[in-house]
């Protein structure tokens, strides 16, 4: 994230003083920080050309206009894992989102968002989930956060947003407003309705409904904390009785008051994560379960490619890329010739404990 400030610079246009500059830097920052929650960095080229538009050079169309036309000449030799083009892509996407002064309150605004954002990076942008998923997460030592089921997504949205809807805010002070949107976001979430970018997605409509309510977003912590904010979210939805580990609003609270109401809460990471013993923190899921369906996959089919079992199981690529250099570290499974065309051969059968 130093790095990315480094390159990006955009703190000389807030210094300046001309407010449509500072704002626009902000929000760009803002969009280019959220790529942080799927590991994500855009490219110098993005960068620069959003120095273009802050500057007022170029329309955030023409912005778009021209990462289509890079990536047409460049993607190619462009590394794939890095996932550049979905940064830049979605990072404008969000700039442009984020700086429309339109706003509306319904699961068709949330699932508008993330298409906007997504179309033409994933074939599902805009589409409920129709597979269950899970995701090994580091603020949990590996385990997932259990998110709603793919043919109970539709009715827990609509459910969600008709409670927050009807909700009376006129008694509440500043913070407790700010704590009930926080929690309302965290709900949906949970549900997790896209089988990738739903943080991203969850973040924008924040921002968009927060300013609805009249609150300045302090863009900063997004840019700068967006990591936070999704580890938040995953611990405001977690549970584990049998150690002693229950959802807790604390952290995502935290996060929600910097980001509005401009306290100093201490947002650490470290602080999140819990210490389990159940959890196997080398391999990095619960038990080893993913790392089992993944060699069942391969077993089964010895040709599926790493795309395919990311498909197939609803997990991101990176996830199964990891779960497969595990399996060929240890020894247990080969990949013979391409990626695209080669074949797979299980070397040995797995100890327990590997698997």
């Amino acid at each position: 994230m130093k790095e990315l400030k480094r390159l990006s610079n955009f703190e000389e246009y807030k210094k300046l003083g001309e407010p449509d500059k500072a704002e626009k830097a902000a929000i760009w920052e803002t969009a280019i920080g959220l790529q942080q929650v799927d590991g994500l960095t855009p490219s110098s080229y993005l960068i620069e050309t959003a120095k273009n538009h802050i500057d007022g050079d170029i329309t955030i169309n023409e912005v778009k206009d021209r990462l289509e036309n890079y990536y047409k000449i460049h993607g190619k030799r462009i590394d794939t894992e890095e996932r550049t083009e979905e940064a830049d892509k979605v990072s404008a996407r969000i700039t442009e989102i984020l700086s429309e002064k339109t706003f509306s309150f319904s699961p068709a605004e949330f699932i508008t968002i993330h298409k906007r954002l997504f179309n033409g990076i994933y074939k599902f942008a805009g589409k409920i989930r129709d597979y269950n998923i899970s995701k090994d997460e580091w603020v949990l030592n590996g385990d997932t956060v259990f998110y709603a089921s793919a043919d109970s997504i539709k009715a827990a949205l609509d459910y969600d947003f008709a409670a927050e809807k009807s909700f009376d805010y006129s008694k509440l002070s500043k913070e407790a407003t700010v704590n009930h949107i926080a929690k309302f976001i965290s709900d949906i979430w949970q549900i997790h309705p896209f089988g990738e970018g739903n943080t991203r997605t969850a973040a924008v409509f924040a921002i968009k409904y927060l300013r609805r309510f009249g609150f300045n977003v302090n863009n900063d912590l997004f840019a700068n904390n967006s990591w936070y904010f999704r580890n938040a979210l995953v611990r405001a939805n977690y549970t584990l009785v049998e150690s002693g580990i229950h959802p807790t609003m604390e952290y995502i609270n935290r996060f929600f008051c910097n980001l509005v109401l401009n306290q100093n809460n201490s947002l650490k990471n470290r602080e999140m994560q819990v210490k389990i013993g159940t959890v196997n923190t080398v391999v990095g899921t619960v038990n080893g379960t993913v790392n089992d369906t993944v060699l069942d996959l391969i077993k089964t089919n010895n040709t599926i490619t790493a795309t395919e079992i990311s498909e197939h199981l609803g997990i991101g690529l990176r996830t199964v890329k990891r779960k497969i250099k595990y399996l060929k570290d240890k020894g247990i499974i080969e990949r013979f010739g391409s990626d695209k065309t080669g074949s797979w051969q299980i070397i040995k059968k797995p100890r327990k404990e590997e698997s």
